[in-house]
This record gives C-alpha cells, sequence and structure tokens, in this order.
C-alpha cells in the first residue's frame, strides 16, 4: 500500500478536524442534475432504493453513503456532480431503510453488510462495462471490506474510501470517549434509536427496543441492536466480522484510502501505516487536515477534485456520451 503525500492544504484558520468535519457537513454543494430512483428488488424479499445520475457516460461511480446518510446527502451529490464532469455517471443508493421508506424485514443495514452492495453492482454492471465504488464513511468500510472478500464483479476497476473506520471497535471507543465527539455521537444515537423503535412496533417478537432512547454509546447500542438484530454474538463479534482492516490485504484492485488524521471519529487503527509498504493497490492518504468527510479549501472542496483525479489514473478514459444514457 503505497503511501502518498497529500496535496490538501487548507489556511491556517481551517486545520481543525471538528471545524472541517461541520463545514464538510453544511457547505452547499454543486447540483448533480436530474436524478431517476429505481427499487431494487433483494433475494432476501427486502429492497434499496437507488438514485441514477445518467449523462450517457459508458462508466459509472458507485456511491455508498456514510451511517444515517443517504443518496439526497449533499456529500453523495456534490461528488457525483463532480464525477459527472470528469465523464463518469453516477448510482447512488440508500441502504435499507436510508430512503425515507422502512424496509420490509426486520433488519436494516450495519458496516459489514456487503451483500446488498454486491447486489448494487450486479445491477450496475448490466448497464455499463466500467465501473468504479467510492464509499464515504461507514459506506467507506464496506467497500473497502467487498473489495477483500474475494467475489467482485469484473467491471469494477478502481475504488475509493474516504475517512473509513476500518477498525470498527477503535472508532467506536473514539467516538464514545472523547467529550469534543458528544454533539456528533447524540446526532447518531437519536437517529438510530428512532429507528429501532420504530422497527419493534413493526416486530416485538424479534426486536425488543426497550431502553433504546437511553443508549449514550455506540457500545452499547452495537452490543444491544446492531449486533443481535443482524445475527451476531455481541459488539466485539460484529465489529471483528466487519472491519475492514483485517481485509485489506486481499485487496487486489487500485483503491484510495483517504483518512485526515484530525478526523475525530477515527484512532489510530484506522491508519495502517505498518501495512503501508506491503500492498502495490492500495493507496494510503493520509493529510494532516480534513476532519471527517470535510476536506475544505475556503471557497472549494478539495475533495471532489481529489477523487476523479485519482480515477483518472486507473479508470479508462471516458468515451463519448451515449444517447439516452444507461439503462
Amino acid at each position: 500500500m503505497p503511501v502518498v503525500r497529500s496535496t490538501f492544504a487548507p489556511p491556517f484558520f481551517l486545520r481543525n478536524g471538528h471545524v472541517q468535519t461541520i463545514l464538510g457537513a453544511v457547505l452547499p454543494r454543486r447540483g448533480c442534475g436530474k436524478c431517476e430512483r429505481e427499487r431494487l428488488e433483494l433475494s432476501d424479499g427486502d429492497f434499496v432504493d437507488i438514485d441514477w445520475m445518467r449523462a450517457g457516460h459508458r462508466r459509472a461511480v458507485i456511491l455508498s453513503h456514510g451511517l444515517e446518510g443517504s443518496s439526497v446527502g449533499s456529500d453523495i451529490r456534490g461528488l457525483a456532480a463532480a464525477l459527472g464532469a470528469a465523464g463518469w455517471d453516477a448510482l447512488a443508493w440508500n441502504y435499507r431503510g436510508c430512503s425515507g421508506e422502512e424496509n420490509r424485514l426486520a433488519r436494516f443495514y450495519h458496516s459489514g453488510d456487503t451483500g446488498d452492495l454486491a447486489a448494487v453492482v450486479e445491477r450496475a454492471a448490466a448497464s455499463y462495462p466500467h465501473l468504479a465504488l467510492v464509499g464515504l464513511s461507514l459506506g467507506g468500510n464496506m467497500t473497502l471490506k467487498y473489495l477483500g472478500e474475494g467475489a467482485v464483479h469484473s467491471s469494477v476497476c478502481a475504488a475509493a474510501a474516504i475517512s473509513a473506520p476500518i477498525d470498527l471497535a477503535s472508532s467506536a471507543l473514539a467516538l464514545d470517549r472523547r467529550r469534543s465527539n458528544r454533539i456528533y455521537l447524540g446526532r447518531f444515537m437519536k437517529s438510530l434509536a428512532a429507528k429501532v423503535a420504530s422497527k419493534a412496533l413493526r416486530f416485538p417478537e424479534e426486536i425488543d427496543a426497550s431502553g433504546v432512547h437511553a443508549v449514550r454509546s455506540f457500545a452499547e447500542f452495537d452490543d444491544r441492536f446492531t449486533a443481535r438484530i443482524h445475527g451476531f454474538r455481541d459488539a466485539q463479534d460484529y465489529w471483528e466480522q466487519s472491519s475492514a482492516r483485517r481485509y485489506l490485504s486481499r485487496i487486489r484492485l487500485p483503491v484510495l484510502l483517504l483518512n485526515a488524521l484530525d478526523d475525530p471519529f477515527l484512532s489510530q487503527e484506522s491508519f495502517p501505516f505498518a501495512e503501508a509498504h506491503r500492498h502495490s493497490s492500495l493507496v494510503l492518504e493520509a493529510p494532516m487536515n480534513g476532519g471527517h468527510l470535510g476536506f475544505v479549501e475556503t471557497r472549494r472542496l478539495w475533495l471532489e477534485n481529489r477523487i476523479p483525479e485519482f480515477f483518472a489514473d486507473f479508470a479508462p478514459p471516458p468515451a463519448s456520451p451515449k444517447k439516452g444514457g444507461g439503462n
């Protein structure tokens, strides 16, 4: 995994992880044009909703959002617009229960849930000969795990994982224990608790939501709910099986892992420097600043240039758009 020196250089007043994280979430992004929604039926009877952003290119990027995000998030739409300008169509998908409509089953999604990503890749490959993957935060861990599990579709040519907590146990503890992270933790817990409470009303025999609104840590939430709902023994079992770090050595495609050293969500375990020079396919970029999904340089979002730049080195060049786009 070569380690590259980052070109991200924010002005001094933006060299703070929390400032970068907050600005990255609130700054307006460029629009990505018209979207077309498709419901993808899954083999277990559930579904995920996909938003297509087509311009008739012969290659497409699959965008996977972060925890409690969605395909309409400004981070996803901004990247879709930037990649569109670089000659890529985009497919942004919603995890189960994240599209504004509850999914059908008692389960929802988790960080290592690569089966649904594989189904989305399969669907996209039916329309495009060349695919790239981009995962943000939780979606970054999921993307890397998918690539390392081995059954990668032949259409996938490159990938990028941004602000990815590739060691879930240490990242959960970092969020739980750092006092400065309480504002983020509170927002996540409120959203996740509401989702579990709603599920319990529909599936009372499968989900016990008692006390869910009193949960104040990822460790407790993952132990009591994420793990049990999705078939893991406990939080430790879930974290161990779902963390992408254990799969990095098996990845065979060009991949950028971009994690900022001041990311308040990440611990040192999400920066695999020790493995950096033992892998030829992964590129580790760890700028001093950038926060969590921030990477703001005054009037521009550096990230929206970095991803197309990386893909330009490894993906087939764009062909002239087809009339009518993909299908």
